[in-house]
């Protein structure tokens, strides 16, 4: 077990550094000049050339690359170039709306996927089975992009009972997180089911249901422990992706989390910020694949042996 958790860390380690390595280098490649930003065009060259010496903008990349690496060792992120204030406080001031948001859309899914993937396995080739397969479809099809400003259209502006967007209260949390959580919802509803059927047709559930074992006991006490072991490796792989459907979500909604930051900060070409806020969410999504992959080893042995083969 040892050898298999510091495998998975040291691979998630490399991920890390070559995710890092990567976004600096086509972040300082896109058109754009964040001293421009800053000055505006009418600035005279010399103060665009004391501002760039400032910021250190003027040093070869692979310069700015060795400060860079050199400030994550010691948990620097650095400081913004439009607000000149750490890094680390910008972060921390919309961390918090980011992971209620996640959070939410997380809850959202579950408790939508896991009764509809099981009633449509358990209920197989019927009118609830199509129609929940066709809700899932829905699901997968629809964009964040497109869903969010649909939800307000009719729950904001035709019927008034949840408002636009911003973050005040439980109710203003409804619309986005049903929108984060609407296509992992249809993704673990469809595994659920495959996992669920697939289950339910091995030996010890013919036995179970020999031994005189309701349905409901067959299902709930052998089948979906078993069934939900595939399903927990693709919750883990998705949450990256949640991550990621945050920042076109919080932008349709205005909610100030992470990905408003960071599409902020590209606009400002704000350079240290966008690398901060796209570290965050590569590095969550490591380390939640990484914890899913060690918690599916704890619950299936098979996984710690097949790595030894």
């Amino acid at each position: 077990m040892l050898r298999f958790i510091f495998a998975r860390l040291f691979s998630a380690a490399l991920v890390v550094i070559g995710v890092s390595t990567l976004v600096f280098m086509l972040i300082h490649l896109v058109p754009g000049d964040p001293v421009e930003v800053m000055l505006g065009e009418s600035a005279q060259p010399a103060d665009r050339a004391a501002l760039r010496h400032a910021l250190g903008l003027d040093q070869p990349l692979p310069v700015q690359l060795y400060h860079y690496f050199n400030g994550l060792l010691h948990f620097d992120l650095g400081t913004s170039l439009h607000s000149q204030r750490p890094i680390v406080e910008l972060m921390l001031e919309r961390l918090p709306a980011t992971l209620e948001l996640a959070l939410a859309a997380l809850v959202v899914a579950v408790v939508i996927a896991l009764p509809l993937g099981v009633l449509s396995a358990v209920r197989k080739d019927t009118a609830w089975d199509h129609s929940a397969r066709v809700v899932s479809l829905m699901g997968i099809s629809i964009p964040h992009f497109w869903l969010g400003p649909l939800l307000i259209l009719v729950f904001s502006l035709w019927l008034g009972w949840l408002p636009v967007s911003g973050r005040d209260g439980l109710t203003s949390l409804v619309l986005p997180a049903l929108t984060l959580g609407a296509v992992l919802a249809a993704i673990l509803s469809r595994m659920m089911r495959a996992t669920l059927l697939e289950t339910l047709n091995e030996d010890y559930i013919r036995t179970a249901r020999a031994k005189g074992l309701s349905g409901t006991a067959v299902i709930l006490r052998h089948a979906l422990r078993n069934a939900l072991l595939p399903v927990i490796t693709v919750l883990g792989l998705q949450l990256g992706a949640l991550l990621g459907g945050a920042i076109i979500t919080e932008m349709v909604f205005s909610w100030p989390g992470i990905g408003q930051l960071t599409i902020e900060a590209i606009h400002r070409r704000d350079y240290p910020v966008v690398q901060a806020c796209i570290l965050l969410v590569s590095v969550t999504y490591v380390a939640v694949n990484t914890l899913t992959d060690l918690v599916y080893a704890g619950l299936d042995p098979r996984v710690r042996l097949r790595e030894k083969e």
